[in-house]
């Protein structure tokens, strides 16, 4: 007997979706009532809020950002060009952004490019989606990104990060005054013979707390540091401190140029093995990312106020806005030194 396996597959209900009208309606209020309910910071009576809310959960509506953006021509997203997502400081800086914009009711559009992608072709792409403003982070910028960003069509800020052409605006920590203070610190705790480890070549980053760095020691009537580079990652650390020690007189104070490469040096110490952390060499990092602080490590470090670096640049973001467009300016944000086991400093107080 044939069976007949032709079976009619029941229809979803069509889902209903309501407007921005209808929630008025059921609001008693105009269409623009509705609009300022669902805009933070905008100008609406708390009752009428309420009002426009309750309706809106009854009815199950969600404003549309991107139809309200074709409307307004504001897209209320900021795009983050981000190229060292490995980097545990960068996540951080990520979800911080995030909530800071999250806060203006504003999203975050993240572009990460892949592997032997050229970041030029991240910043067009981010402006074909119609976002208010870029923030790169990139560890260097070549000259053709340089003037891409200077002549873009909308507010470009690096994040952490300057340029000396100061054709571009940029939030960053005041990198040369934390290299300096961290080599004040070192003399004025007796260290004799300071070493530095370099990030990536032409990192202003880097460059810029070497200089301090250098400066400081120098005031300090120190000798000038010993050099190696670590390129920014772990394993630079490692290695890094590998060539430290198979010196004929190892320094006794180690800054790393970030807090990946200054994990790297204290595991790498430990590898090499005959010195210790802190009776015989000091290590000091730049970020106070959250490893840090772990106590296998208790490494000391030069903290970056992200908080405050975020803020300044989202203000550089809302004032291109809203105001007449100003020159590029750049914005140092000052630091502070957070003294842990890896410079001879206790375990912090669990609270």
């Amino acid at each position: 007997m044939p069976t007949d396996f032709k079976r009619k597959v029941p229809r979803k209900p069509k889902i209903e979706r309501f407007t921005a009208a209808d929630v008025a309606r059921a609001a008693g209020v105009s269409i623009s009532a509705v609009s300022r309910a669902f805009t933070p910071n905008a100008s609406i009576a708390k009752a009428t809020k309420a009002r426009v809310l309750s309706a809106a959960d009854r009815l199950g509506y969600h404003p549309n950002p991107l139809a309200r953006g074709l409307i307004t021509q504001r897209s209320g997203m900021v795009a983050l060009l981000m190229t060292e997502v490995t980097n545990p400081f960068y996540p951080t800086v990520l979800e911080t952004f995030a909530r800071a914009l999250s806060d203006r009711g504003k999203q975050v559009m993240l572009f990460t490019p892949a592997e032997d992608e050229p970041l030029e072709s991240l910043l067009p792409q981010a402006i074909s989606y119609g976002v208010e403003g870029v923030v790169i982070t990139s560890a260097t910028l070549s000259s053709k990104m340089q003037a891409a960003c200077a002549n873009a069509p909308v507010p470009v800020i690096l994040f952490n990060r300057t340029l000396d052409c100061g054709e571009v605006s940029a939030v960053c920590c005041d990198n040369e005054a934390g290299g300096r203070a961290i080599a004040q610190f070192f003399a004025q705790r007796g260290r004799r013979r300071p070493a530095f480890v370099a990030g990536l070549p032409g990192a202003s980053t880097s460059l810029h707390r070497e200089r301090g760095f250098i400066a400081g020691v120098l005031e300090a009537s120190l000798p000038a540091p010993i050099r190696v580079e670590g390129q920014f990652t772990f394993d630079g650390g490692m290695q890094a401190a590998a060539e430290l020690l198979a010196m004929d007189q190892p320094p006794d104070a180690i800054f790393a140029a970030n807090d990946i490469m200054a994990l790297g040096v204290l595991d790498g110490i430990r590898r090499v093995g005959g010195l210790g952390v802190p009776d015989d060499i000091w290590v000091v990092g730049f970020d106070d990312i959250a490893a840090a602080a772990w106590p296998s490590f208790d490494l000391t470090t030069f903290r970056q106020p992200i908080n405050r670096m975020i803020a300044e640049t989202l203000r550089l973001l809302d004032s291109a806005e809203t105001e007449v467009p100003a020159l590029p300016s750049t914005v140092l944000v000052p630091g502070r030194l957070i003294e842990r086991g890896s410079t001879g400093a206790p375990l912090p107080l669990t609270p």
